[in-house]
């Protein structure tokens, strides 16, 4: 598991605006589906519950080293506001997009999946590495690259690098919020375990900077981008 400073978005999207976009966030800007009410993850409190050291896991995959992905299928209004805001996708490194779909290869971290029925909280934990791919975002002669995603299930929150024209501007910035509230149970496809359902949310931090910078009220907090499925390989 990587250790590095975890700027907060305030200071990554200062660091954009001074290299002359804002490209990413205009795009969670306009995201809306019909999926969720008021295209916002529910609020749910944490509860005291069993230590994980105490409990048995479902399963537990110390290596994530041997792939294979996450894949996020993006929301219809995250791509409606591409267009209409005249921005233009693309994968970056080993990163692929195809039919709605981002994919991510997995390249390192370790999971641990509990009985989503049992006493321990969050039931999924551990830390899922994508180095070397992410997505671009261009509009003009802007360029703005996001990768090296970091996903920690136990915090629920989604990290990543962010670049502008091939400047670095922050590491292991807070990106995303993560709502496992729709996640279907573990599920298996050969020697793959599939972890499919979590809804991808843009932070209350991106949030309060988006509607700041535009001077608008009109981004709420865990505005929904897409939906997650994560598959790891087993052996």
């Amino acid at each position: 598991m990587r250790h590095s400073t975890r700027p907060s978005l305030a200071r990554t999207v200062a660091g954009v605006v001074a290299a002359g976009a804002l490209a990413f966030s205009l795009t969670a800007c306009y995201s809306t589906s019909d999926s969720e009410s008021n295209n916002t993850a529910p609020i749910h409190r944490t509860n005291p519950t069993l230590p994980a050291s105490e409990a048995t896991p479902v399963a537990t995959v110390p290596d994530l080293s041997g792939g294979v992905d996450t894949q996020v299928a993006v929301d219809e209004g995250f791509v409606s506001a591409l267009t209409l805001l005249g921005l233009t996708p693309a994968p970056v490194g080993d990163a692929t997009f195809a039919d709605g779909t981002f994919s991510f290869p997995i390249t390192g971290g370790n999971v641990t999946y509990f009985d989503p029925e049992g006493e321990v909280r969050p039931y999924v934990q551990g830390d899922i590495q994508h180095d070397g791919s992410g997505l671009s975002l261009t509009a003009g002669d802007t360029v703005v690259e996001l990768t090296n995603f970091d996903i920690d299930p136990g915090a629920s929150k989604l990290y990543g690098d962010v670049s502008v024209n091939g400047e670095p501007v922050a590491g292991h910035a807070y990106l995303f919020n993560l709502w496992g509230g729709t996640l279907e149970p573990l599920r298996t496809e050969g020697t793959n375990a599939v972890l499919e359902g979590t809804t991808v949310h843009v932070s209350p931090d991106a949030a309060a900077l988006l509607n700041a910078t535009f001077d608008t009220d009109l981004v709420p907090d865990e505005l929904l981008v897409g939906v997650a499925t994560i598959t790891v390989a087993t052996q």
